[in-house]
């Protein structure tokens, strides 16, 4: 679907400077600079040759001086060596970048080789070879690695860079007797089956006319070769014993590999397409000139006509063929044009045709692609040079709605295929429409609404209804923005507008051929493929074979208005380039690998593109739909953006939510312009809390909502916000709001109003059941809405709902229609018919599980003792209490009731609460008791009337349980206040370090004894007990701390080997060095002894077993255990918040030491005290300050690893976890001990 066009033509004379008639006769490219090596002669009147560089800068012409463009190589004198060559010719040109050398191969048969900068000493001008018998044909290979050289005596040479012969083979007629391939010609005509009386005794494999390789009588003589475009393979074209033409593919180490098959007609024009699979050259028949192709086994692969008339077939006798770099143009030379030929869907098609002077020097006209820039080449003659490039464009008509037709125009030769693509999807090559004019097309433009075609033809005429003179400069033509005017393209890239002149105001997009797409100067991509641009977007295709979207002003109204817009757009840089990331953002999506843009149809969101292979694919990108579903939501087109949604499968709660507050005032709108019952029902059961304006479509140009050129009002972007408010806020306030629409409308949206009841979050079945339960006229009406309803909801939910309402009836017409058995239902609501209302309800109830309603209808009965026996089978007490609240006899029995069931339930401080509401303390003390509450279990043992050795021994028991708790000071108080027991409450405030307590005690007890003996004993037990703490810590930092640097250290030394040095096993996807260090071993791995390729088969094997087995050693931690870094900073840590936990108790010690007079013990025990900090203060950095990171390189973390290796796994990732650096807490000394 794509023309040809020529973006740029600059003709320059060639001319000898030393010998103006020395006429051009070989170029090539030097692809690093971009310049032309040109070689000038040698001629009849003279041997010389000159080699020149030309480099141009595109601005010279035929007319200009030559002489600045070309800068001279080197020049010799080159005579003909053998006498039946009358005038020496070049057969192959070929310049090295790399080493700045050109390399030319004479007919003659020498090689000759010219440096551009010769060193001192080095000659400039060498023959490194030549071959007597003269040299028929020459060409490189494409990577300049190897020269094929096939001589006059049928003998073909490979020599390498260095001119040295490799290979040596000689052409000989018994390589056409090889056996070779045979087609069996599927596909064809003849293979095809006619019926079995049709040909019935002939193979149909064997045509009716076989060839046996006539030449063909314009058949100039000349060998031919031709390098495949990876140079594995090369053919080679020569006649053979004057009899057939044969075309010989030799592999690169010189073996013969296949010979084709004979065919008259055959010339000798050979090319092969770089990409491989094919390889052209010319058919001659009486009435057609064909172009036909081979495979690289020698065999037909198909063939199109050259498109001549009779007389200028006769005319044509020498004709060249050569395919661009990248096999996607083929150019063949005729007498006075060269045609380029493209091809799509197996059709080629004519895509241009360049005519060139000088028609006397036919013979010498040849061309040459640029070997990088595929669309870029040289036609030379003997003396100027055509230098041109070309471009890929589609002539395809408005994309502005309500004419984006999806118009294309494709050329071929004098026919124009037009098919609108939205109105009939044809496939290339065919067409709906074709127009045959008299000379080639140029190229296509067509108006904005399709009317008028404007065709640019050889002639530089253009012919439209409207007839338009052009420069004779125009190269192509082109639709403006908006599809009224027709803009043109010189050969010197300037832009204008026929029949208007230029203005400041338009913007023109373009695409280079490097890839670059600019608006005006700004440089929008560098990897674009092609570009479309609608009212709405620039759409374009990019080398990561995606397609993207950029926003662009709305173009209504007068397109002056227009280009100003979008011209203050690229003034403040707005057009946004979306990224690479089709997943998140709709503006990018991703396509086909090689997919290129077609055209784009806004009105149907649609956008064609086509595929490599040259066939059709329509898609509908999100970006399009969503724009179209927004502007008709701003237009308040409901219906238009409904059914977009509807066949787009977009989510319908955007029709909502992207203007939720225009939505919510026209809901009325919504319903008229729907219409239909089902889709207004559509809408509502798809609604949901999300807002998809904010999840599945955010809208990429709200940044752009306050511009007025988008005419897009900002309340329309702002949406709905479902955390502001309570849940399912949202969709309730929908329903409401079409609620109120459509119940005035119950004779045509009555299922609607079931809809929206049941749509409701959560579902409003019992509003949506009484609905149907009002209606009483129609018996069929009722049925179609219980059916309704049923299929909107969980049937037995319904039947469950119309009980809870007590309509009876309403649930048997909710039953029939659900799967039940009717010998279940039908009696069930028999026997409830036949109870009274109250016991009805109950019955109803409880059967539904409502058993607080139940209880309700029960306690109005009347009926205690059934209520007290259904409290206590469906735990209701605090029902039943809210129930009886004032009838305090039965709220007695209740509560009693209820201290039973918290008693049994273990609940002993609210069972003891509700006891001592009833007054009965002594089951309050013994709930209080169970509970550990000493104080309200004492307190009611004391109002349960117990004497007073019962109280002792209640608190005695007491006391042990709060020792038993080392909750001393209870336990102490307890002894004192309720015992009288003195000296075992000194004993307790010892043993919990309460000291002060223990003295004052002995004090106002008048007990002076005890301070001597019971007080002085536990004092140096607390100071025994705590010399013996310290002194373990003290231990165990001086064995824990050095072992674990020892372990770190040997870690950063050896960080696979101090775990198992034993082992040889290193994989390489975990990491466990520190920050700085990167290893290739795994310790999971190591450990355990698989790899990562089979942890999950492993792991499927492992047990809970094994993984009990691992979490021991896991928590004991044995030295030299992989275990053990982990196990010994956890010890260390758990020491740390021992010894702040014990701060205050020997800070309580140390000052009852100093109070009794036990100085030196006191000093004893604050200096072991400091010595324990100071070492835990110390060991901070060492144990906590290194930061080390466990990363898993390349191993999925899900699924988790069973058995012993997900212990492992927990490990190393707990050590790698960051964890909060414990905190000494300083000790503080008395003044009393310093010094």
């Amino acid at each position: 679907m794509r023309n040809l066009t020529i973006t740029k033509n600059n003709i320059f004379g060639a001319k000898s400077t030393d010998i103006p008639d020395n006429p051009l006769t070989a170029i090539a490219w030097d692809s690093s600079n971009d310049d032309i090596i040109c070689a000038f002669g040698p001629d009849k009147d003279s041997s010389l040759l000159e080699l020149k560089r030309f480099s141009g800068d595109g601005q010279s012409s035929a007319s200009a001086s030559t002489g600045s463009k070309f800068t001279s190589i080197a020049s010799w004198d080159a005579p003909s060596p053998r006498p039946d060559l009358a005038i020496e010719k070049i057969l192959s040109l070929q310049y090295f970048s790399d080493s700045l050398t050109s390399c030319l191969v004479m007919a003659g048969g020498d090689i000759i080789r010219v440096l551009d900068n010769a060193l001192p000493g080095e000659d400039k001008i060498e023959i490194t070879g030549s071959v007597d018998v003269g040299i028929a044909a020459a060409v490189w290979s494409p990577d300049e690695e190897l020269l094929l050289i096939l001589t006059e005596a049928n003998t073909i040479l490979y020599m390498t860079r260095e001119f040295e012969n490799t290979m040596s083979v000689e052409i000989a007629a018994v390589d056409l007797t090889l056996p070779m391939q045979v087609s069996v010609g599927w596909g064809k005509k003849e293979t095809q089956f006619k019926g079995k009386r049709a040909k019935a005794l002939r193979d149909p494999t064997i045509p009716e006319n076989i060839d046996r390789g006539a030449l063909s009588p314009f058949d100039q003589g000349k060998a031919s070769i031709s390098w495949r475009g990876d140079g594995a393979f090369v053919a080679v074209s020569t006649i053979e014993a004057n009899i057939r033409r044969v075309i010989r593919v030799y592999s690169r180490e010189g073996a013969l590999d296949s010979v084709s098959e004979p065919l008259d007609g055959l010339e000798g024009s050979l090319s092969w397409r770089p990409a491989g699979n094919l390889m052209a050259g010319i058919k001659r028949q009486e009435n057609r000139l064909e172009v036909i192709f081979f495979e690289r086994n020698g065999l037909r692969h198909g063939q199109f006509d050259l498109r001549l008339l009779p007389e200028q077939i006769e005319q044509n006798k020498d004709i060249g063929l050569w395919w661009n770099a990248d096999s996607t143009v083929l150019a063949v030379r005729l007498q006075d044009k060269i045609q380029f030929w493209t091809m799509g869907n197996y059709h080629y098609y004519l895509k241009y045709e360049y005519y060139f002077s000088g028609a006397q020097y036919f013979d010498a006209t040849s061309f040459i692609w640029h070997r990088e820039k595929a669309l870029k080449g040289v036609i030379f003659n003997r003396e100027e040079m055509h230098l041109l490039e070309l471009g890929f464009s589609v002539a395809r008509g408005s994309t502005l709605p309500p004419y984006d037709f999806g118009t294309v125009a494709v050329i071929d030769g004098k026919t124009v295929k037009l098919t609108p693509l939205r109105l009939a999807n044809i496939p290339p090559p065919m067409a709906l429409h074709e127009i045959v004019l008299e000379s080639a097309v140029v190229d296509i433009s067509l108006n904005q609404d399709g009317s008028q075609i404007a065709v640019l033809t050889r002639t530089k005429d253009l012919l439209s209804v409207a007839s338009l003179n052009l420069s004779t400069d125009a190269l192509t033509i082109f639709p403006s923005i908006d599809g009224n005017t027709v803009c043109t393209k010189s050969a010197n890239g300037t832009i204008s507008e026929l029949g208007l002149e230029n203005e400041s105001s338009q913007i023109v997009f373009g695409l280079t051929v490097e890839g670059s797409l600019y608006a005006g100067t700004r440089l929008l991509a560098n990897n674009c493929t092609s570009f479309v641009v609608t009212q709405a977007h620039l759409i374009f295709t990019t080398t990561q074979h995606l397609l993207k979207f950029v926003h662009m002003a709305s173009i209504e109204g007068k397109s002056r208005k227009s280009l100003r817009a979008i011209r203050l757009k690229l003034s403040k840089g707005d057009l946004e380039v979306p990224s690479d990331d089709p997943e998140l953002d709709e503006r990018c999506r991703s396509i086909e690998r090689g997919a290129k843009l077609v055209t784009t149809m806004p009105t149907s969101f649609s956008v064609v593109l086509q595929m490599p292979r040259g066939n059709l694919e329509t898609i509908y990108p999100r970006a399009l739909v969503l724009a179209g579903i927004r502007r008709s939501i701003r237009a308040k087109d409901y219906k238009s953006a409904f059914m977009a949604c509807r066949s787009q499968r977009v989510d319908l709660n955007i029709l909502h939510d992207y203007a939720p507050n225009e939505f919510m005032s026209s809901v009325e709108l919504f319903v008229d312009q729907i219409k239909a019952v089902e889709h207004i029902d559509l809408f509502l059961s798809h609604l949901r809390d999300e807002n998809v304006t904010q999840t599945m479509y955010k809208e990429t140009l709200a940044k752009h909502a306050h511009d007025p050129l988008l005419d897009i009002k900002s309340a329309d972007l702002v949406s709905a916000n479902p955390k502001a408010s309570t849940k399912a806020s949202k969709i309730n306030r929908i329903c409401d709001a079409f609620l109120v629409v459509i119940s005035s409308r119950k004779s045509t949206n009555l299922q609607n109003l079931v809809t929206a009841h049941v749509c409701k979050s959560p579902p409003d079945l019992e509003a949506g059941l009484l609905v149907i339960a009002k209606l009483r006229d129609s018996n069929e009406l009722v049925e179609r809405a219980v059916e309704h309803i049923c299929f909107l909801a969980d049937v037995n939910s319904l039947y469950k709902t119309a009980l809870g309402m007590y309509n009876l009836n309403l649930a048997l017409l909710v039953a029939q229609q659900s799967q039940m058995d009717p010998r279940e239902y039908l009696p069930f609501l028999q026997n409830l018919q036949e109870l009274p209302l109250l016991r009805r309800k109950f019955s109803i109830d409880d059967h539904l599980g409502l058993y607080k309603k139940a209880l309700a209808h029960l306690h109005s009965l009347t009926a205690f003792t059934e209520v007290k026996t259904y409290v206590l089978k469906n735990t209701l007490y605090k029902e039943a209490l809210g129930l009886y609240k004032y009838d305090a006899e039965s709220l007695g029995e209740i509560m009693k009731l209820y201290a039973t069931y918290l008693e049994s339930k273990s609940q002993h401080k609210e069972a003891g609460i509700a006891y001592e509401y009833l007054k009965d303390y002594k089951e309050a003390m013994d709930s209080y008791r169970a509970a550990g509450l000493w104080r309200e279990s004492l307190f009611c043992a004391s109002l349960a009337a117990l004497t007073p050795d019962e109280i002792a021994e209640l608190a005695l028991g007491l006391a042990d349980g709060l020792y038993e708790g080392r909750e001393y000071f209870q336990a102490a108080t307890v002894h004192k206040d309720y015992r009288g027991d003195v000296e075992a409450a000194v004993r307790i405030f010892c043993k919990g370090y309460h000291f002060a307590d223990a003295m004052r005690l002995a004090i106002i007890k008048d007990r002076r004894d005890l301070l001597d003996s019971t007080f002085n004993r536990g004092l140096l037990d607390a100071m025994a007990s705590s010399t013996e703490l310290l002194a373990d810590c003290k231990g165990q930092l001086n064995a824990q701390v050095p072992r674990l640097r020892e372990l770190r250290l040997k870690k950063e030394e050896d960080p696979l080997g101090f775990l198992d040095p034993d082992s040889t096993d290193v994989p390489d996807n975990i990491s466990l060095a520190g920050t700085t260090t990167s290893t290739s071993a795994s310790l999971f791995t190591r450990y355990t002894g698989h790899n990562t390729a089979t942890v999950n088969s492993s792991a499927t094997r492992r047990t809970s077993k094994n993984r009990r087995r691992e979490e021991r050693k896991r928590a004991r931690g044995k030295k030299g255990s992989v275990y053990e870094e982990e196990y010994l900073v956890n010890s260390i840590e758990r020491l740390l918040e021992k010894v702040n936990s014990v701060r205050d108790e020997i800070a309580r010690l140390v000052e009852a030491l100093l109070r009794r007079a036990m100085r030196e013990r006191a000093l004893a025990v604050e200096t072991a005290m400091a010595e324990v900090v100071n070492m835990c203060s110390d060991c901070l950095d060492e144990v906590f300050g290194v930061e080390e990171k466990v990363a898993l390189e390349g191993q999925e973390r899900e699924p988790r690893v069973g058995g012993g290796g997900g212990v492992l796994l927990e490990s190393l990732e707990e050590r790698g976890r960051e964890r909060p650096r414990p905190i000494v807490k300083p000790l503080e000394r008395l003044a009393l001990l310093e010094g």
